[in-house]
């Protein structure tokens, strides 16, 4: 078995991408391929999406996740619109079916090159999140960082959207607030067994919001595509906003928004941009990698 698959290094929406080719293989991508790809200013990434033959029928592939620091992840909706790009100029096809351990997701490119992925449905019960304690109505929970009488932050709607999220709704910009120092401590609050991402909302109209996310193992991150649905669901929950909104990601280089929308047979559909960087082989034990031969960002 050669030692170095084909790999890509892409965005979504300044979310870092690496997109994986493990197709004919039986190993995996390793923690340690992972830390090593990270610790390279060259190949940092936010998550890995791995591609795997599919394990079940009807389905084109299998995405194996991983996090910046070789932990697993669930879901990324942002990564899953760069494996459809990736797949869409490799095989000339527009629609894709994957597995993922969050569940099948269903994508499709557009003709204008935004993709569209359905994120499947939102789960809101407190033990499925899951959280440490018991709560009814999970759409507001008691949780405050910041002193008791003037939290800096409170209240968060909790969430899973195949990964726990917690959403603080803020009144000025999210890139105000010091989510570098908040972050760490509420991702590894005791509130949640699993960790959470930590995303800062604000509402901006009826249907728009801007965000800002602290990602579950992986840090400041510049977008979080599962953080965006769980924002704008957590939105419409709460009545902030309708049930369709686009999104503005604060941290994000690329000025496009996001479009979130919550349909009404409960399934959450993201539609947005992805984009290549640049492509190489990569030894997926090792993180060992080199770099195909220059050619100019965005060009296929």
């Amino acid at each position: 078995m050669a030692d170095m698959v084909e790999f890509a290094k892409m965005n979504g929406l300044g979310n870092e991408i690496l997109v994986i080719d493990m197709r004919g293989r039986t190993d995996k991508v390793t923690p340690e391929a992972a830390i090593a790809l990270n610790a390279d200013p060259a190949s940092r990434f936010d998550q890995i999406m791995a591609i795997h033959d599919p394990k079940a029928e009807g389905t084109d592939a299998f995405i194996d996740i991983l996090n910046s620091d070789g932990s697993k992840a669930q879901a990324c909706g942002n990564g899953t619109r760069c494996v459809v790009q990736a797949l869409a100029a490799e095989t000339g096809r527009k629609a894709f079916t994957f597995q993922t351990v969050a569940g099948i997701l269903n994508a499709r490119e557009h003709e204008d090159g935004t993709i569209s992925v359905d994120m499947g449905k939102p789960v809101f019960e407190w033990n499925r999140i899951p959280l440490a304690e018991e709560f009814f109505d999970t759409s507001r929970i008691e949780l405050q960082i910041g002193p008791i009488d003037r939290p800096v932050l409170h209240s968060p709607s909790v969430m899973s959207m195949g990964n726990p999220h917690a959403i603080f709704w803020v009144d000025r910009d999210p890139m105000s607030f010091d989510l570098e120092r908040f972050g760490p401590l509420l991702e590894n609050h005791p509130m949640f067994p699993e960790k959470a991402n930590i995303t800062l909302a604000q509402v901006s109209s009826p249907s728009s919001l801007r965000t800002r996310t602290w990602e579950r193992a992986a840090g400041l991150t510049l977008a979080c595509g599962s953080a965006a649905c769980a924002s704008a669901v957590s939105a419409a929950r709460t009545g902030r906003t309708g049930r369709k909104v686009t999104i503005d990601v604060a941290s994000s280089p690329v000025r496009q928004p996001l479009v979130i929308e919550w349909r009404e047979d409960d399934h959450v559909v993201m539609t947005g941009p992805a984009e290549w960087e640049w492509s190489g082989k990569v030894d997926p034990q090792t993180g060992r990698f080199t770099r195909d031969q220059e050619r100019e960002a965005g060009v296929n």
